[in-house]
């Protein structure tokens, strides 16, 4: 079957108390398999099925006529690698990440004070997101469905700023998500992997 849902790298109630059983039921469960499921249905039959999941999203990006497999495909892309940027507990920041997020932000706090005001200041639902940019490390935003991709920016970070990833467990409270995520789960192993690998 092309575009599967990924299963979660860890159980269901591994993210604990920062992110619910709950949570991760609905998020994964039911917006993530909704998003892969209608983008199989909106590209059987078609080229596109026989693309990757990236090449799919570069391809309609922009084109009005496929508006809603662009946004099932992004949206697909973009929860596929969330997923990936969690780890229970969260991780130690390796030295060589934390110095080249000191080059780029001033510090380590900083960077972190930087991410979580762009994923508030990210009006209504979307994404925030450390990229490298050529080698220069940036923090954007991006709305809806839209991701640094399309903008030959190589994601290092997500987290989703839409009110399905939080409003179980935080209400309206992004602030809190957003600072649980940054200092309980992400993992910045990982990201230091993702810079490496450039």
């Amino acid at each position: 079957m092309p575009f599967p849902l990924p299963e979660l790298p860890f159980a269901i109630n591994a993210l604990e108390p920062y992110m619910s059983a709950q949570t991760l039921e609905l998020h994964h469960g039911k917006h993530h398999r909704a998003y892969a499921t209608k983008l199989v249905e909106l590209t059987k039959g078609t080229p596109l099925a026989e693309l990757s999941l990236e090449d799919v999203i570069r391809k309609t990006h922009g084109d009005a006529k496929a508006t809603a497999i662009f946004n099932n495909a992004a949206q697909h892309l973009n929860h596929s690698f969330f997923w990936e940027c969690i780890k229970p507990g969260g991780s130690a920041v390796p030295e060589k990440l934390r110095a080249a997020l000191a080059a780029s932000f001033g510090d380590f706090d900083s960077f972190k004070r930087k991410f979580i005001d762009e994923g508030l200041a990210q009006f209504g639902s979307g994404w925030v997101w450390l990229v490298d940019n050529g080698g220069k490390l940036e923090i954007v935003k991006t709305s809806n469905a839209e991701t640094p991709l399309v903008q030959g920016k190589r994601p290092l970070l997500v987290c989703d700023v839409w009110e399905h990833a939080y409003y179980v467990d935080y209400q309206n409270r992004r602030g809190d998500f957003l600072t649980a995520f940054v200092e309980h789960l992400a993992d910045w192993g990982a990201v230091e992997q993702r810079l490496s690998a450039a």
